[in-house]
C-alpha cells in the first residue's frame, strides 16, 4: 500500500504484484481518495471512509473512464456528503433502483390504462410514447428526467401543437400514477410551469346550405355514384374510362352510417359497432353497452327508425353496419366520407390549396373542410338553436358532466333574448315613464370635416 499523489503517471505505473488479489495507491493530498489495482490488469478509483463505526469503500469509476482530476473531484463530493452525515453510498443504491421512465410507462399501460381506459385512448397512448417520449426520454431514470428534457420535447414537436400538448399531458400521467404508487416521491412533475400551445377549437357546424349540398352527395353516392379522377397525364390515363363514364356507387351500409350519425348524434365508433339487437323499436331507443361515458341510450327520431326499417340486414352478422369480415363491423368511413365531402364541395378553395403548398406544408390538393365528427357537432348546434335547451342536449348526446355540453350554450340565445326582454320589460313597467332617446333631444354636434 503506497502513498503518493494520484496523477495519471502514477496511475499508468501501478500493477498489481503476482499473487496478491490487488493493490492500492493513496492520494497524500486527499485523505480517503485512492485507485486500485487488479490483477486483470483493470483499475478502480474509490473512496474509502468511516462512518457509524465501521470503515466502509465506494466504488468512483474505472480509470480511463475517469481521470485522476474527475476522480478526485467525485471523491471530494462523496467525502464531503459523509462529513455532513449523508450516506452517499444507500444514495447511489436508492438512485440505481429508480426504474427508467420506459419501464414505468410500459407497466402504467399494461397495469392502469389496460384495465380502465378504452382500447382505442390505450392505443393513442402507445402511439405517442413510441413516437415522441421513448426518443426523448424513454431511457432516462424517471426521477432524472428534468423541465429542460421536457421543454425540448415539447418545442421539438411545434409542427403538431395539439399533440405535443398531449405528450406533456400523458408524461403527467405517468408521473402522477408512479407517485400514487409510491414508487417516486411526491415531487413536482417536470412538466409543471411549461406553457401549452394554443390550440384552435375544431368545432364546426354545417349551415342548411352544406347539409342540402350533404344531402344532394349522399343521394348520388348511392344511386349513380360519385365521380372520380385521375392524372390525364399519366401513363395508364388513356386506358381508363371516359371522364363522364368514371363514376363509383358507394356501400349503401357506409351511406347509411353517414346518415345515421347525422340524425342521432353519436360517435362514429358508437355507430360503426352497433347491433340490431340494441335496438328497441316499441319505444325508439338504442341501447349501446359500452361507449366513451360508458353505457349509453340513443334516443331513435322517427326518421332514424324509417331508415333503420329500410335498411336490410346481413345474414350471419349481427352488425347494423356490417363489414367485409364474417360477421364483423366496418372498420372506417375514411374513403366513403372523403368521396362524399369533395362530391358535396365542402372542400377549401385552390388558393388556400396553394398557399399550403409554397409553404411546404403539403400538395396543393384541396382539403375537407368537415370533419364525420363535426356531424355530431351539427346534431347539437340544431338543437341548441331550436331553444331545446342544454340539458336536454347533453342527454342526447350523451355526455356525462354538464359542462362538456356548455359549448353549444352560446348558439341557444333565443330563450336568453326572450328572459332579458321579460325582466326588462317588467324592471320598466315598475320604473314607470322613461324618458327615451326619441323624447329627449339633444343638441347635435358638428364634427369637423
Amino acid at each position: 500500500m503506497a502513498n503518493k499523489r494520484i496523477s495519471k503517471r502514477a496511475v499508468d505505473a501501478l500493477q498489481c504484484p503476482k499473487g496478491k488479489d490487488r493493490a492500492f495507491l493513496w492520494d497524500q493530498d486527499l485523505k480517503g481518495f485512492g485507485v486500485v489495482a487488479m490483477p486483470s490488469g483493470a483499475k478502480v478509483y474509490v473512496a474509502q471512509f468511516r462512518q457509524g463505526g465501521r470503515s466502509r469503500r465506494m466504488k468512483l469509476g474505472e480509470h480511463g473512464r475517469l481521470t485522476p482530476d474527475e476522480a478526485r473531484t467525485f471523491a471530494k463530493e462523496v467525502l464531503g456528503a459523509v462529513a455532513k452525515g449523508l450516506d452517499p453510498i444507500e444514495e447511489r443504491r436508492a438512485r440505481q433502483q429508480v426504474r427508467s421512465f420506459k419501464e414505468v410507462a410500459e407497466d402504467f399501460l399494461r397495469l392502469h390504462v389496460a384495465q380502465k381506459r378504452k382500447d382505442r385512448t390505450h392505443d393513442e397512448y402507445r402511439r405517442l410514447l413510441r413516437l415522441h417520449i421513448y426518443p426523448a426520454v424513454g431511457s432516462k431514470p424517471i426521477t432524472a428526467i428534468g423541465k429542460a428534457e421536457m421543454a425540448r420535447l415539447h418545442n421539438s414537436m411545434a409542427a403538431k401543437p395539439s399533440a405535443a400538448n398531449r405528450c406533456l399531458a400523458l408524461f403527467d400521467s405517468v408521473w402522477n400514477w408512479a407517485v400514487r404508487r409510491g414508487e417516486i416521491a411526491a415531487l413536482p412533475s417536470p412538466t409543471k410551469g411549461l406553457e401549452r400551445n394554443p390550440e384552435r377549437s375544431r368545432e364546426r357546424y354545417l349551415s342548411a346550405d352544406e347539409l342540402r349540398h350533404l344531402g344532394k352527395a349522399l343521394r348520388d353516392a348511392e344511386t349513380v355514384g360519385l365521380p372520380w379522377s385521375v392524372d390525364e397525364a399519366g401513363p395508364k390515363a388513356k386506358h381508363l374510362p371516359k371522364a363522364d363514364k368514371r363514376a363509383t356507387v358507394v356501400d349503401p351500409y357506409a351511406v347509411a352510417a353517414i346518415r345515421l350519425l347525422m340524425l342521432t348524434g353519436a360517435r362514429l365508433r358508437e355507430i360503426l359497432t352497433a347491433r340490431w339487437d340494441y335496438i328497441d323499436w316499441d319505444r325508439g331507443l338504442m341501447f349501446l353497452p359500452d361507449s366513451k361515458t360508458g353505457r349509453k341510450t340513443l334516443y331513435l327520431s322517427e326518421v332514424a327508425l324509417a331508415l333503420l326499417e329500410d335498411l336490410p340486414k346481413v345474414a350471419g352478422n349481427p352488425h347494423i353496419i356490417p363489414g367485409e369480415g364474417k360477421g364483423k363491423p366496418r372498420a372506417d368511413l375514411k374513403r366513403p366520407w372523403a368521396a362524399i365531402v369533395r362530391a358535396a364541395g365542402l372542400v377549401e378553395d385552390a388558393s388556400e390549396a396553394k398557399g399550403r403548398e409554397k409553404t411546404g406544408k403539403g400538395k396543393a390538393q384541396k382539403r375537407p373542410t368537415v370533419r364525420i365528427h363535426d356531424l355530431r357537432h351539427t346534431f347539437a348546434a340544431t338543437g341548441a338553436g331550436s331553444s331545446l335547451g342544454l340539458p336536454v342536449i347533453g342527454k342526447l348526446l350523451g355526455h356525462s358532466q354538464a359542462r362538456t355540453t356548455q359549448r353549444y350554450a352560446h348558439l341557444d340565445a333565443d330563450p336568453m333574448h326572450k328572459a332579458a326582454n321579460l325582466i326588462g320589460s317588467q324592471i320598466a313597467a315598475a320604473l314607470g315613464p322613461q324618458i327615451t332617446a326619441s323624447s329627449h333631444p339633444r343638441e347635435r354636434v358638428k364634427l369637423p370635416k
